[in-house]
């Protein structure tokens, strides 16, 4: 008699499909041999779970590979056209979208304006602008995988709301569950920085770094936390909000409602008002700003390196605290280019533990409207090769 439940025997199925999916992402070619060696499964399981995938269209037969003598082995590869996704990064007065294949290749972008900042206006734009997404993509709607939504400030993502955005004045939206209503596919919604982390871990080619933080800046300044390959949202998805630590409590009020936030000291606003006080009071944005700095403009430089020194610490804080290998920096705001990464880097080795100085990586990462789509759409993605366990074990922490 099969003692194990049928429950378990799917967990087990899932599991392994699991398993059996990421081998496949990860080797980008592979031989159902290989899996078996690779993963330690039977060759009956490996056949059986891989004919499903492909069964399926996300896996597909696609070449003869070397042989050392007998049948040549046919590879296996996720099939590029098996699903599609959407990403969409969602800002005060305008969404901007990317239609992905399965390999996380941008088909198709758009964009729409948001006529104001109310939920059922950005709800309407916001399927219009997937609607235009898969009509200019060619695709039927049962072809799309999912939608992934990044926006800023505290998303509950395992429940899909948007505990607080401060750009929107939203609080407590149930967007996922209105989004779905109308779109009838799966929607994810995450904070920005969030998203743009996790396609760093699951679009990135090679082996993805298990313990690596990204941080962002621009407007405010985000950050979004792996450790041991799993991202850290905290209990309702607050985990990140870098940019309100607290470096002065007597300085600039905050949007978070406090003073002396470190992004009232360092985001873009924070950085032209320096200017316009320090160095002219005709600076008009940061562009200008930064013309001056690489005119070599002394007051407009100093500007530039006590923020950047300011980062470089709080940096070096992360650092002693989590001891990741890597760090990334990027969002407009890496457009401020040598002078203010200089300081960055320089007040970081000047803080940070000795010991750690040497295994930490700072990485300076492109930005664009696309990069940020595209981490949209890894919210998507990553649900599809993401462990039946870490499901559950989310699904169990939801009350």
């Amino acid at each position: 008699m099969n003692s194990i439940k049928p429950g378990n025997r799917n967990l087990i199925r899932s599991i392994n499909r699991s398993i059996l999916l990421n081998a496949i992402k990860t080797q980008g070619e592979v031989s159902r041999v290989a899996l078996v060696h690779m993963t330690g499964l039977s060759p009956a399981t490996v056949t059986t779970i891989t004919g499903q995938l492909i069964l399926e269209g996300l896996v597909f037969e696609k070449a003869v590979g070397d042989s050392a003598g007998g049948r040549p082995p046919i590879m296996l590869a996720l099939n590029p056209r098996g699903g599609f996704v959407i990403g969409i990064k969602l800002m005060e007065g305008r969404a901007v979208g990317a239609l992905t294949d399965f390999n996380a290749t941008i088909l198709v972008k758009d964009s729409i304006d948001l006529a104001d900042k109310q939920v059922e206006t950005s709800v309407e734009a916001l399927v219009t602008l997937v609607n235009r997404l898969t009509h200019s993509g060619g695709i039927k709607k049962k072809q799309l995988m999912g939608v992934g939504i990044g926006l800023a400030g505290v998303i509950d993502f395992a429940h899909g709301i948007v505990r607080q955005n401060p750009f929107l004045g939203w609080n407590n939206i149930l967007l996922r569950d209105l989004l779905e209503a109308r779109m009838r596919v799966p929607v994810y919604i995450d904070n920005d920085v969030n998203t743009l982390t996790l396609s760093e871990k699951w679009l990135e080619p090679g082996p993805a770094e298990d313990n690596f933080i990204v941080i962002t800046l621009g407007r405010g300044i985000g950050m979004g936390i792996v450790i041991n390959g799993q991202i850290y949202r905290g209990k309702g998805g607050g985990a990140g909000e870098f940019g309100h630590i607290m470096v002065e409590p007597n300085g600039p009020p905050c949007d978070c409602g406090r003073q002396g936030c470190l992004e009232t000291l360092i985001n873009d606003r924070a950085l032209v008002t320096q200017a316009r006080r320090e160095v002219d009071a005709g600076i008009t944005d940061l562009d200008d700003l930064i013309s001056r700095v690489a005119a070599g403009q002394r007051e407009a430089v100093q500007v530039f390196v006590r923020a950047g020194r300011l980062l470089g610490v709080q940096i070096a804080n992360l650092v002693n605290l989590f001891d990741p290998k890597l760090i990334i920096i990027s969002g407009e705001g890496i457009r401020m280019g040598d002078v203010f990464f200089s300081a960055v880097r320089d007040a970081f080795h000047d803080c940070v533990m000795p010991s750690l100085v040497q295994d930490t990586e700072i990485r300076v990462n492109s930005w664009g409207d696309d990069i940020w789509a595209l981490g949209a759409a890894s919210l998507v993605i990553a649900e599809i090769f993401i462990s039946p366990i870490q499901k559950e074990e989310r699904t169990a922490n939801v009350t």
